[in-house]
Order: C-alpha cells, then sequence, then structure tokens
C-alpha cells in the first residue's frame, strides 16, 4: 500500500464556493476509490495567492516538505487542477510523486473500465492529459539557445518525437472507438425495434444509483459506498408493478470539476442518456452540499447536449433518507411532495419505491387507443407482428378483409405505421388543408 497524503488548496478567492472541510472529504474519498493507496492524513492547505511555479509558498511548500518527511508519505495527491510546471517542481521540493485531481481520476477510471470501450475512452483521456506533460519526462535533456544554424536542442527534438508517437496512438483510439459507436448504434437501431420507453438514471458519484438499479431490476451491479463504483453503462428490461415494460439504464456518475478530457471522451459511454425517454436525477439528499452536486450534474448534462425538454422532464429522486433523522426525513418528504416530480426514497431500505414505479409508469405511458384496422387478408405479416405483441382484441373476416379492433399507443402505432404501410392500404392522416392565395379570397375591385 501507497502511503498517501491529500491537499486540498483553500484558494480563498470568489464568493461561491464550497467548504473546503467538505471538498476534502471528497477528495479523501477519491484517493480511497484507487485500489493501492493507504490515505494517512489529509490537510486543508491555504492559499492566498497561487504561486505560478509552486502553487504554495515556499514557507508553506518547506513546511510540507517537512512534514512529508515525517510520515513518510510516498504520493501526495493535490485536490484540484495543478500545471506541469508545478508539478516538476512540487516533486522535485517534497521529494515524492505527486497526483492532481484529474490524474487521480483517470487513474480511478483506468483502474476500474471492463469493457472495450470504457477502456479506450480511458486510454484516450489519459493521452490527452499525458500530452501536456512531456515536458516532465525530458527535464535532464535542456533545450539549447545558440547562434546561427543553432535553433533548438536534443530535449525538443525528444519531446516532438514523442509528441507524435501520441498523436497516432490517440488517431488509432479513435479509429477503434469509432467502430464501438457504430456498433452501439446498431444496438439502438435494435432496441428501438423493442417499444420499450428508455429510463436512465444519471446523478452525483455515489448518490445510491447501482444500489437503486439492483433493487428495481434485481441486478447484481456492484453497488459499494465508494466514488465512481460503476464507470460502464449497464441496461436491464424490467417490468414495472402495473405490467409495463421499460429498458433501466445505469450511468457513470458525475462530480465536480469533471475533467474537459473525461467530458470529451466519455460523451459517447453517455448517449444512452441522449435517447432517453425518461431521465431520473438520483440525489443524496443526506449529503451537506447536495444543491451543490444536483447544480453539477444539471450543468454536466447541459454541456453533453441533453435537451432542455428532457432536463424539464427529469423526475428528482431524493435518496438516502434513511441517513437522516426523523425530523430531516420528515422535512425532506414534506419539501418534495410539493413538487410533482420530486419524491424521497431510499434506495437500501426500500422506503417509497412503490411511489417511485407508479411515478415512471405515469410519465413513460402512453395513452391507449382503441381502433379497428381494415385489412386484406393477404397481410399476414403485419397480422402476426399485431398478435405477437398481443394487442388484437377481436376480429372479424367480411369479403376477403379483416377487422381487426386493436388496443395500443402512439408508440406502437406509429411503429406498425412504419413497418407494413407499404403491405396494404393504410388511410393516411388527415389531409392538409391545401394554401390558398390570399389574393384569390379577395375580390378585385376597380379602384385597386
Amino acid at each position: 500500500m501507497t502511503r498517501t497524503a491529500v491537499l486540498h488548496p483553500d484558494l480563498r478567492k470568489g464568493h461561491q464556493r464550497r467548504a473546503p472541510e467538505n471538498a476534502l472529504a471528497e477528495a479523501i474519498s477519491l484517493a480511497n476509490a484507487l485500489s493501492g493507496l493507504e490515505v494517512i492524513e489529509g490537510k486543508v492547505v491555504p492559499v492566498p495567492k497561487p504561486r505560478a511555479g509552486y502553487l504554495f509558498g515556499s514557507g508553506k511548500t518547506a513546511e510540507l516538505a517537512q512534514w512529508i518527511e515525517d510520515e513518510k508519505i510516498e504520493l501526495v495527491v493535490i485536490d484540484g487542477p495543478v500545471t506541469p510546471v508545478q508539478q516538476r517542481n512540487l516533486e522535485k521540493a517534497l521529494k515524492c510523486k505527486l497526483l492532481d485531481r484529474t490524474g487521480l481520476i483517470l487513474e480511478i477510471f483506468a483502474d476500474r473500465a471492463q469493457t472495450r470501450e470504457g477502456v479506450l475512452q480511458v486510454d484516450l483521456a489519459a493521452l490527452g492529459y499525458q500530452r501536456t506533460r512531456l515536458v516532465r519526462s525530458w527535464t535532464h535533456l535542456e533545450r539549447q539557445r545558440g547562434g546561427l544554424g543553432f535553433v533548438g536542442g536534443p530535449g525538443e527534438t525528444q519531446i516532438e518525437a514523442d509528441r507524435r508517437a501520441l498523436d497516432e496512438r490517440i488517431n488509432q483510439i479513435r479509429r477503434a472507438l469509432e467502430k464501438v459507436v457504430k456498433t452501439r448504434g446498431l444496438h439502438r437501431k435494435a432496441r428501438a425495434k423493442v417499444p420499450y420507453p428508455i429510463v436512465a438514471l444519471v446523478g452525483y458519484t455515489n448518490a445510491g444509483k447501482s444500489t437503486l438499479f439492483n433493487k428495481l431490476s434485481g441486478a447484481d451491479v456492484m453497488a459499494k459506498d465508494m466514488l465512481f463504483a460503476t464507470l460502464d453503462p449497464t441496461m436491464r428490461s424490467i417490468e414495472l408493478p402495473s405490467g409495463q415494460n421499460i429498458i433501466l439504464s445505469d450511468t457513470v456518475g458525475f462530480i465536480s470539476d469533471l475533467p474537459t478530457q473525461l467530458v470529451a471522451a466519455f460523451r459517447a459511454t453517455l448517449e444512452e442518456v441522449l435517447d432517453a425517454d425518461l431521465i431520473l436525477h438520483v440525489r443524496d439528499i443526506s449529503h451537506p452540499e447536495s444543491e451543490a452536486q444536483a447544480k453539477d450534474v444539471r450543468d454536466i448534462l447541459e454541456n453533453l447536449g441533453v435537451s432542455e425538454e428532457q432536463r424539464d422532464g427529469m423526475i428528482e429522486i431524493w435518496n438516502k433518507v434513511d441517513l437522516l433523522d426523523s425530523e430531516g426525513l420528515s422535512a425532506a418528504e414534506r419539501v418534495a411532495g410539493r413538487h410533482e416530480k420530486h419524491l424521497a426514497i431510499s434506495a437500501t431500505t426500500g422506503r417509497n419505491l412503490d411511489q417511485l414505479c407508479d411515478m415512471i409508469d405515469g410519465t413513460v405511458r402512453d395513452p391507449i387507443l382503441y381502433e379497428t384496422l381494415d385489412m386484406p387478408i393477404s397481410a399476414g405479416e403485419a397480422t402476426a407482428w399485431l398478435y405477437a405483441r398481443k394487442l388484437v382484441v377481436s376480429s372479424n373476416i367480411k369479403d376477403l378483409r379483416m377487422l381487426l379492433e386493436v388496443e395500443w399507443t402512439h408508440k406502437q402505432k406509429e411503429q406498425f405505421y412504419k413497418l407494413h404501410r407499404g403491405d396494404f392500404d393504410i388511410p393516411d392522416l388527415e389531409p392538409e388543408e391545401p394554401e390558398v392565395d390570399e389574393s384569390e379570397k379577395t375580390p378585385w375591385h376597380p379602384d385597386d
């Protein structure tokens, strides 16, 4: 186990910022989520004015170096962005390895990704991150300044060679990802033929999405009290108590200050959210900064391209009410009850899950239509499609034609028309009235 210290730089700028103690607790949870690390201690380090070369002031850097030496720390995690120059200088001054927030999250994703797509996404994000830090690998090859004819030193040549190698690898991964994306597109088209609504779970990491997913679907997705327990999206077809079938999707959790490399790299992974008929936003209502986490989730959804209509139609689930005291529980259920699309639940104990299923069912269920189809008896394939989905209520044959009374939804009707309109004459929708030239409506007058 690597002895690790977590430092949260309290930059003390800006009026709306999270409490540094809560930010440090989240950073410690991130470090604990990476196997092989033993977090010895975490500290909030005041930074009145960041230094360009070291981040911390000289006195604070010397103090940290002594503390790290006394505690025999092998790795320091900085909860925030660190430039390549700052990382190089701090590693020299502190005499240990250093990871910033982005590097730590990338390490966690690399450690957890299971599917081929997940591995490729992590590799792509990591290479983009490493590309900006090539200078750290070649500090022993200093650039030279010479007279005429000496435009660069050996270090510059080596960095350029490494950069070309990284660019080639990045292009290879992107080509591989394009194939994966095409495959996922085919899978989505196949699912589109099944008239089941897609319901996607989204939320801040460790909000309880996987626990809720397992509770509703009976699946066995890894659900731990750990940040980023789920990285690869999982989908299950489930039947609600009403008999309505849906496809439930569990997705990777979001986090504040999500690295831009991961937002871009995991866009394809989160395409299931973009195609969802309903989004369930799972919040850890017991967390002291639940509202700030919810805002981060909404901002990331907007950046991913989730439409405003989808965001407005989200159901907000206030999870982990079992961790609240009786007064907090009553308040949470009372406040959530004032909103049509809010619900306080506990995925662990099952509290109010029946109400959640009813809420999902009422949102995704299409109105039932009762119609009569007049079809030739030769339309066997279309008839079989209707019977296979148990949509036919009664049938009658008259003059070599079938009269089928069907009970279906708008979505099933549209799908049927799309697949079988060419098999027989189906009356079109009400014809649009032809546009009439305004000049034809008004009679001509000689004074005009």
